[in-house]
């Protein structure tokens, strides 16, 4: 096994339990652990996370396991056993947050509330994640991102204008969810040195950031009676704003959400009359002319390849990318150059190139201490430090608390 780095970060001397499965509570509490804080995966001895099954596998190890588990201890626990939940109540005694994400009432009936938890530990932060929140008619609702991304006009908003909805094809609202929960997190650990020590309960549901990263439609419907409709690569923000399709069969994606760069762009396609049109002077204007935007832009750009295009657009300070596969990422000179994507070493598939932590910070930096462990491989390390004995450990393993 590799040497165990020492933390970094701003969240260094924090302990976290996840006690959560798929995918917004173990993504906060990765992202926790990326900038410092310890962190205790809590596992069931006999129905380890899901998330163990999701997504590819390499030699029957799995590979998205690898990332969102980094730098977590993994415990085996069932916290459904009076002896697994007393192990937890130790755990949460000695923790600075907790991580949970079952439905309403069950923590409460395993005796694991909030209010019990801190009676023994006034300074803990307990996050619950759910699909609705603790409270409301949907409260005891099963949910999954796929349901809230379809709620919250997501889904709705995206696809071709004459086509169906469309789904996002991976973990989009657990995974805006996890980043917000970092963010709560964060802001309560704040609060808590604010006001002398004291922690409190954070309520998140799936539903309430997709609902702000979908943006302003709520508004639109309460202030003018209407719903945004599907648009396609198209926005009704800005024009031209899609993906167009070069002469070596690659697209680009350009935005025009500036007007400088609108008017750099139609420059550059040999249009520039259309700049002196009054529609052309705001972006939603310019959107209710983007069949002729686009033919201007797409035509020219369908004469050249990508790299011309792309050597020409930033020549000129206009805004353009291309479309990607995660292969192309992995070579991608801005990529590289700043680390976004890093090689860690793992015991059991060797050295390995995954997403690096999220921001860059010059005095506190956070870093990748190790990938994620097969289950239960910390168990023995966490339950030592609370006091149990090898004999008391055998004896959990044997009747499976452990």
């Amino acid at each position: 096994m590799t040497s165990e780095k020492q933390p970094t970060g701003p969240l260094r001397g924090i302990k976290v339990l996840d006690a959560s499965t798929i995918l917004a509570g173990p993504l906060t509490a990765q992202i926790l652990g990326d900038f410092g804080a310890e962190v205790i995966k809590i596992e069931h001895p006999q129905k380890p996370d899901g998330m163990r099954g999701h997504g590819l596998d390499k030699d029957g190890i799995p590979l998205w396991w690898k990332m969102v588990s980094r730098n977590k201890q993994t415990v085996t626990l069932n916290l459904s056993a009076p002896d697994g939940q007393a192990i937890f109540r130790d755990l949460a005694a000695e923790a600075d947050v907790v991580v949970e994400n079952f439905r309403p009432g069950t923590f409460e009936r395993w005796g694991l509330s909030y209010a019990e938890l801190s009676e023994r530990n006034p300074g803990l932060i307990m996050l619950r994640v759910t699909g609705f929140g603790q409270q409301g008619p949907y409260a005891k609702r099963p949910a999954f991102g796929t349901l809230v991304e379809s709620m919250s006009g997501f889904a709705h908003l995206t696809g071709q204008p004459d086509g169906p909805p469309t789904l996002p094809a991976f973990g989009l609202a657990d995974s805006i969810a996890g980043v917000a929960g970092s963010s709560a997190v964060s802001m309560a650990l704040f609060e808590r040195e604010r006001n002398g020590g004291t922690g409190q309960e954070v309520d998140l549901d799936l539903l309430s950031p997709i609902m702000t990263a979908v943006g302003p439609g709520v508004i639109y419907a309460d202030q003018l009676g209407i719903d945004q409709q599907r648009t396609g690569n198209r926005s009704q923000n800005n024009a031209p704003r899609n993906l167009y399709r070069t002469a070596d069969d690659h697209w680009l994606a350009i935005s025009t959400s500036a007007q400088a760069i609108a008017e750099r762009v139609m420059r550059l396609v040999g249009h520039p009359e259309v700049i002196d049109e009054e529609w052309f002077a705001t972006g939603r204007t310019r959107a209710e002319h983007a069949d002729l935007l686009d033919e201007y832009v797409g035509g020219w750009i369908a004469a050249r390849t990508r790299d011309e295009v792309t050597s020409i657009f930033e020549e000129a300070g206009a805004a353009v990318a291309p479309v990607y596969r995660p292969s192309d990422l992995l070579k991608d000179p801005q990529v590289v150059a700043t680390d976004m994507v890093t090689t860690v070493d793992d015991d059991e598939l060797g050295p390995m190139r995954m997403q690096n932590v999220m921001w860059r910070m010059s005095r506190s930096p956070g870093a990748i201490r190790h990938t994620g462990r097969p289950a239960g491989a910390d168990t023995d390390k966490v339950l030592t430090h609370l006091g149990r004995t090898p004999e008391d450990i055998d004896d959990l393993r044997a009747r499976g608390v452990i």
